[in-house]
């Protein structure tokens, strides 16, 4: 051992040439006497490395200069920063925030930028609030088309068999349509929404086809049947606290089982007829009714009309009759000739033409009547001789 670490000094004395040896000194524990040194370990630790000429590895790393203070300040405050503008989000028009604190609810946000704790204090959810959902029932569609054609839908026939009020089997195909109400029930109250909409609603139209019977399900009480499963789906979810509101149940194909079907479409198709001929009937009733009111309204009226007209000419022609006889009680020779000569001029005046002879000379002419004129449709009789009328006054050319 001396003689390797006594070699070994002797080396490096070497190639340290021109270099003043330092007096090595001895080691706090060595046995002078006995001649015993310290481990090489132990001795190298302690005087820096092999001979105690190099110095210390701690006073090499002190040599090198730490980054500064204001640099690491600097990069500090930008990791802040940058921390503190990650708060910074914004909500769309079609959604609304709610913010958790410490994943406990805190509060709720309409669209727009708004800013927030940095995580892990506090976070985002943002759900569509006005974005219609469609969940279907009985069947799925194919692909992404929505329309309910035949092709484009696969049958599940374990949520699309129902039975009936009267205990007969129909295939029920509907779908449902709804929106996110209370955002906060619906991210917390509730673990599997589409789900819950889609058994909530299978549930609540069992129900109802229950209630009903299949001729109403599969003709005319469709309607009905629609109005009466949205009820009871929104109070169903109501009770869940789901925060989901139902906007439509709308039924795509309700029809008997394959194997009675036929017969079913025959009774249809019998309703059908019968509806169209009762709309038919109704339809001519309600054209022929109105026009017999109004033909006997107006036969009524004309009816009243002449009543009320021949009433006021009797009155009138009594009345007439009253006052004449009045006249004629004052002065009877002269009321009768008025009369007289009012009659002959009403008489005459309706004639065409007029020959008007004396008595003398009427007994020696021979009358002639117009044949021709007379045998003529309308034609007026000419009038008679004055000499025929015996109480008529004697008439002068």
């Amino acid at each position: 051992m001396n003689w390797d670490w006594d070699k070994l000094q002797e080396k490096r004395q070497k190639q340290q040439a021109g270099r003043r040896p330092r007096p090595e000194p001895q080691d706090e524990g060595d046995d002078v006497e006995s001649g015993r040194q310290k481990p090489r370990n132990e001795r190298y630790l302690l005087h820096g490395g092999a001979g105690g000429n190099d110095q210390n590895p701690f006073q090499k790393i002190s040599k090198f200069k730490m980054p500064g203070r204001k640099v690491v300040l600097l990069v500090a405050l930008a990791a802040m920063a940058v921390w503190l503008l990650s708060g910074i989000y914004i909500v769309n028009p079609d959604e609304q925030g709610v913010v958790l604190r410490f994943g406990k609810y805190n509060r709720t946000v309409d669209p727009g930028p708004h800013y927030a704790l940095p995580a892990p204090f506090e976070s985002i959810y943002k759900p569509q609030v006005t974005q219609v959902l469609r969940s279907e029932v009985g069947f799925r569609s194919v692909g992404q088309s929505t329309t309910f054609q035949q092709g484009q839908v696969r049958t599940i026939a374990e949520e699309a068999s129902m039975l009936t009020g009267d205990e007969n089997i129909v295939n029920v195909q509907f779908s449902v349509q709804y929106k996110i109400n209370d955002p906060v029930q619906y991210l917390f109250n509730v673990s599997a929404p589409t789900a819950l909409v889609r058994n909530a609603a299978e549930a609540a139209m069992r129900e109802v086809i229950g209630n009903s019977e299949i001729d109403s399900a599969i003709t005319d009480g469709k309607l009905k049947i629609q109005s009466e499963a949205t009820h009871l789906l929104q109070e169903i979810l109501d009770r869940y606290g789901a925060g989901i509101k139902i906007i439509a149940v709308q039924l795509q194909d309700v029809h008997p089982p394959k194997e009675v079907i036929d017969a079913f479409k025959d009774v249809a198709s019998a309703r059908e007829d019968k509806s169209r001929i009762i709309n038919q009937a109704e339809a001519y009733r309600n054209e022929l009714l109105p026009k017999a009111r109004g033909q006997a309204a107006a036969l009524r009226n004309q009816a009243e009309a002449y009543s009320a007209t021949r009433v006021r000419s009797a009155e009138g022609e009594a009345a007439r009759f009253d006052a004449l006889r009045k006249e004629y009680e004052k002065a009877p020779d002269v009321t009768r000739k008025r009369l007289y000569y009012e009659a002959m001029e009403d008489i005459l005046s309706k004639s065409g033409e007029k020959v008007l002879l004396d008595s003398a000379a009427a007994g020696k002419a021979l009358p002639f009547l117009p044949l021709s004129g007379l045998n003529a449709p309308g034609a007026t009789p000419p009038p008679m001789p004055a000499a025929s009328n015996p109480k008529a006054p004697e008439q002068t050319k």
